[in-house]
């Protein structure tokens, strides 16, 4: 049930929250609390950084979705990879940022070990209670299915069979008589007034096809009239997967067929805010002593710009400049004599003497760091594709344009997968864009950090699809 899983979260994170200040106040009162405390004092700066940084990492890493059907095992992995970076985050800020640091580091490695395993203990403790409190016969709420068909029997056995949701299920209502429900067939739909008048109920839930709307109608009609809550469950899965969202506009309900993650402000901001870090650490300390010798590079071995600037589709489709390292002859076409687009490919005569290493190791796509300090791009999303590409592909590869609801990216998933470079092959481009697609549906910072850290690799390894 919705609202549970609200409860649960918020419950989790305000727990979260106090067992961490609780764990910093008590370390430091052991040592060195101040006597007096201010708006300004130090000690509640420990204590809001401390606030933030765990509420930014724990939810960059989806430590507080709705858990219930996950084993601990995957919440304690997610735990490691928040709490590590919380770490890392607070001891950075702590001991680099704030020159005036009032407390020592053997202080914040005892906070760092206690948070490390009181945390997943209390986790466990969550999850006993809430476990007992909705498995107990107070807090469950009987409900009755209308519709046995497949949506019905899933949230059956997702939702009620376990009581994990605070169900308890009584029976079903079919127009169909199914041996296969084990005695807890009740009727059919044109008996509901009898099956509401001889259950004790709490929730009707309504799985019938979106088609039976008059045959649904009277059934909320009769249930409400005997003070039953009705909840509707559409089969929308046709259109879309599992990740619909239900909003409200005024009296309306508005199905999202694909909802994603960076649809969330908050995330887009942690997104955005890497994006920003990343891209400035990147020009300052590294782009700065090796652009220029890049640029020379290619001044020496071929006449015209260092640059080449590309007209590319971004986020929504909004055309955007791309800058890369020039690795072509400066006089050579896009597109050939009969108006197609031309590809990089293997052993391309239009390449310069440095273009092939350049395009090999990734060095071209560095420029593009300004385009994502600058907010055109991101650091890791799809690849841009040149407007011809994206002109001949939208009509023929299926879902092609939802690969734009996201900024595109230097480096993406598709890529580190080996989805690069030319795509004439058969299926290559298709190939690439469920990658892309997946990317943009199941993005976290995490998947981020590993495809950094694999076009590192593939980068200094070579790439056999670069050219």
């Amino acid at each position: 049930m919705l609202r549970e899983s609200v409860i649960l979260v918020r419950a989790k994170m305000i727990m979260d929250l106090a067992l961490l200040n609780a764990i910093i106040i008590g370390v430091q009162s052991h040592f060195n609390l101040p006597d007096t405390v201010n708006a300004f004092s130090p000690f509640l700066l420990v204590l809001l950084t401390s606030t933030l940084a765990w509420l930014f990492c724990a939810r960059a890493f989806g430590l507080y979705g709705d858990l219930r059907f996950r084993q601990f095992s995957i919440e304690w992995v997610m735990f490691l990879k928040a709490f590590g970076l919380y770490v890392l985050v607070t001891s950075f800020i702590a001991f680099q940022v704030f020159a005036s640091y009032p407390y020592g580091k053997h202080q914040f490695l005892l906070q760092a070990a206690l948070g490390f395993f009181l945390l997943p203990a209390q986790k466990v403790l969550i999850r006993v209670l809430f476990k007992r409190l909705w498995n107990s016969n107070n807090m469950l709420r009987k409900v009755l299915i209308v519709g046995a068909g497949k949506t019905g029997l899933e949230f059956y056995d997702n939702y009620v069979r376990d009581h994990q949701y605070g169900y308890q299920l009584t029976g079903f209502v079919d127009d169909e008589s199914k041996a296969f429900l084990n005695g807890h067939y009740l009727g059919k739909t044109a008996d509901i007034n009898r099956v509401i008048e001889q259950h004790e109920l709490d929730d009707i839930v309504v799985t019938l096809p979106i088609t039976q709307e008059t045959k649904i109608k009277r059934i909320v009609a009769i249930a409400e009239r005997e003070g039953k809550r009705v909840r509707l469950i559409h089969n929308y899965e046709t259109f879309g997967n599992e990740r619909m969202h239900v909003d409200r506009m005024g009296s309306l309900s508005m199905v999202t067929l694909r909802s994603l993650p960076l649809d969330s402000i908050d995330l887009r901001i942690y997104k955005r805010t890497f994006d920003i870090f990343f891209s400035f650490f990147f020009l300052v300390f590294v782009a700065s002593w090796l652009f220029p010798i890049l640029a020379l590079i290619i001044k020496c071995t071929s006449r015209g710009p260092v640059f080449f600037k590309q007209e590319r589709w971004g986020l929504n489709n909004k055309s955007i400049v791309c800058l890369k390292f020039r690795t072509m002859m400066a006089a050579s076409q896009d597109v050939d004599a009969e108006g197609r687009y031309q590809q990089a490919r293997k052993n391309d005569p239009r390449l310069t003497p440095i273009g092939s290493f350049l395009r090999k190791t990734s060095l071209d796509e560095l420029p593009q760091f300004i385009n994502v300090l600058l907010g055109s791009m991101s650091v890791i999303g799809p690849r841009p594709h040149p407007v011809p590409l994206n002109i001949e592909s939208k009509d023929c590869v299926e879902k092609y344009m939802m690969r734009h609801w996201v900024k595109p990216g230097i480096s993406g998933l598709a890529q580190v997968n080996g989805y690069r470079g030319e795509t004439k092959a058969n299926g290559s481009m298709r190939k690439r864009i469920q990658y892309d697609l997946w990317y943009i549906e199941n993005w976290t910072f995490w998947l981020d950090l590993q495809i950094i850290l694999q076009t590192v690799v593939n980068a200094v390894k070579g790439e056999k699809n670069a050219y």
